[in-house]
């Protein structure tokens, strides 16, 4: 038998740069000093290595960095457009703090455009998309009976890239890919909650299966569940601290 081994730290720290550079080469694909250091300050943002509303001395970064301070203003302003970083005016930078309202409405846009995706998989997908579908669940279940929330959370990352592939709606997949890295910290924090990875898993299930039945107006209903379900975990979670 095949021991699991769990994702490391630095796996994930590292899927985490390749998300953003994936992101940031969509808009302008030439690489830069100014593309590096917001590929590592991002993933570090991510992976909350750097927490919500930790300052961002341009200064200090540059040191870091052995640069000027110009490169590092250009990559802040990049992970701000990303929604990674907050940038006041005549303030320092610091990482995002995301408010009960912006996470609410990130939330709801999401369950919104994914129902629509939802739908056009169940109707248009074919056979080998879903059953694609059906074998990153399998990569989700492994994750997921080992407790590991890091290859968890990855593994639905990738399940919900192929779900957008296979709806065929490139409208739909831009924008939810404009808000992914707003996203993966909450979804985080979702899961780590306890009996959430589990139910996570058990909608994903239901959705594969809705799917393969060709049933578009449950596989809508599951997907939004699954979101709205989520937030509210994020809500009491906030309410709780």
């Amino acid at each position: 038998m095949v021991l699991y081994e769990k994702m490391s730290a630095e796996t994930s720290l590292a899927k985490a740069q390749l998300v953003i550079r994936r992101i940031i080469a969509s808009r302008d694909d030439r690489f830069s000093l100014v593309t590096q250091i917001a590929i590592e300050l991002g993933g570090e943002i991510i992976e909350e290595i750097l927490k919500p509303g930790h300052d961002l001395n341009s200064v200090d970064v540059a040191k870091r960095y052995k640069t000027s301070r110009t490169p590092i203003r250009e990559a802040l302003m990049l992970l701000e457009k990303e929604g990674l970083v907050d940038v006041p005016p005549r303030r320092r930078p610091r990482v995002m703090v995301l408010d009960q309202t912006t996470i609410a409405e990130i939330y709801r846009t999401r369950a919104t455009l994914l129902e629509l995706v939802a739908l056009d998989v169940a109707n248009r997908a074919s056979d080998e998309a879903i059953a694609g579908l059906a074998a990153q669940w399998r990569t989700m279940k492994s994750a997921s009976d080992a407790g590991d929330l890091r290859a968890y959370l990855w593994a639905n990352i990738e399940f919900h890239d192929l779900n957008l592939i296979a709806s065929g709606n490139q409208t739909a997949k831009r924008i939810v890919e404009s808000l992914l890295l707003r996203t993966i910290q909450l979804r985080r924090r979702s899961l780590a909650a306890p009996g959430r990875m589990a139910t996570s898993l058990e909608d994903h299930r239901l959705l594969v299966k809705a799917y393969d039945n060709r049933d578009s107006n449950l596989a809508a209903a599951l997907i939004r569940s699954n979101h709205i379900n989520a937030l509210k975990n994020i809500q009491r979670q906030t309410a709780d601290g």
